[in-house]
């Protein structure tokens, strides 16, 4: 019969180690305590009187001790097994526990959460439980609201390509360039929609093709500024364009797409009017660059947390806007992808959000 419980085998554990511990003892008693009776009884060799009581003597106390040693074994047994009981009881429960919790959270229970109240390896055990199922109720809690905003963001120009679609075949509307625009307009809407789905997928599933080489991010960044150079103006932003040359071991269209999705919510979130800082600095083996925005900045707490999946800062916001919320996570799987790392920080001398990517220099 195999012991499956874990109570039943730090049961049986335990009394192992006290039948071992009681057969040492009583072989030990045996063997040597008849030679110690002899010697402590100091009979005189060849007194045939002396011999025989000795011998009686040494039978009787033989006798004596194995009576002993029987009642001592049943009783360490006993107590033992008491003792067992509640030390295995007292180990086993919270693992039990763990283990009826971890199967709450499989059933899709993510708010469950275990009692750190054990010392040792049992406490550390549930505080990193409570973490993985607190990990796992954001996660879930944000895959539910992607789900929500995509449905939203796939029904407005599903609706707009079928209404437009049946009033051009109910001859309705007239199909001018101004209706084939508008269709094209919202196609592409949902082209580049299940293009950031598609590119999060890849990512997740590190499945991200990569041609690292010897960059040389200048020309990469300038790029990217002159293309959102006209978005910028159009709201009176200016680009302040601090760059300077510096060679990193990247992917060049795996570091414009980073810094492209910086720009970008760095002029969504930057007032009219304000500066939009992009910067290259060399900091000991790494190249770091840095957009910055002077918009309303973000709290301590969603700095790390906007560069999770399907985190959004203010969704109300990021739909208008066309944002699906997965472009940092993928920025984020991107660098890591090529030796480096993303994070984002709030500026010392001003209001806005610094975006940092660090590469390893080439």
């Amino acid at each position: 019969m195999i012991v499956r419980s874990l109570r039943a085998r730090l049961l049986v554990a335990f009394l192992l180690v006290v039948a071992v511990s009681l057969g040492t003892v009583a072989i030990a008693v045996l063997l040597v305590g008849p030679g110690y009776f002899s010697e402590a009884m100091g009979h005189m060799p060849g007194d045939p009187l002396g011999d025989q009581m000795g011998h009686a003597t040494l039978v009787a106390f033989t006798d004596a001790v194995r009576q002993a040693l029987l009642a001592a074994t049943v009783i360490a047994i006993v107590s033992a097994t008491v003792v067992s009981l509640a030390v295995a009881a007292r180990i086993a429960r919270p693992i039990s526990g763990l283990a009826d919790a971890a199967r709450r959270v499989a059933d899709g229970h993510y708010a469950e959460r275990v009692p750190v109240d054990e010392p040792g390896e049992l406490g550390e055990l549930a505080m990193s439980f409570n973490e993985m199922a607190s990990s796992l109720e954001a996660t879930e809690r944000r895959r539910v609201q992607l789900v929500g905003d995509v449905a939203h963001e796939l029904r407005t120009p599903l609706t707009t390509l079928g209404g437009y679609l049946e009033g051009l075949e109910d001859g309705v509307i007239e199909p001018s360039p101004d209706t084939w625009r508008l269709l094209q307009t919202e196609t592409d809407r949902l082209t580049r929609m299940v293009a950031d789905l598609s590119e999060l997928w890849h990512a997740e599933a590190r499945q991200i093709t990569l041609k690292p080489e010897s960059v040389d991010l200048a020309p990469v960044v300038d790029g990217v500024a002159a293309r959102f150079t006209p978005l910028a103006s159009a709201r009176g932003i200016v680009i302040d364009n601090r760059v300077r040359s510096a060679s990193a071991l990247a992917d060049r269209d795996r570091v414009a797409q980073i810094v492209s999705n910086y720009f970008s919510n760095a002029i969504r979130y930057a007032p009219d009017g304000s500066t939009v800082t992009i910067s290259i600095d060399v900091i000991g083996d790494h190249v770091r660059v840095g957009v910055r925005d002077r918009g309303p900045g973000l709290p301590p707490d969603q700095l790390e947390a906007v560069f999770e999946r399907f985190y959004r800062v203010d969704p109300a916001r990021s739909r208008a806007g066309g944002g699906s919320g997965i472009g940092l996570a993928i920025a984020r799987a991107l660098a890591e992808a090529m030796g480096g790392h993303t994070w984002a920080a709030r500026p010392s001398d001003g209001p806005g959000v610094t975006f940092f990517l660090e590469l390893p220099a080439a």
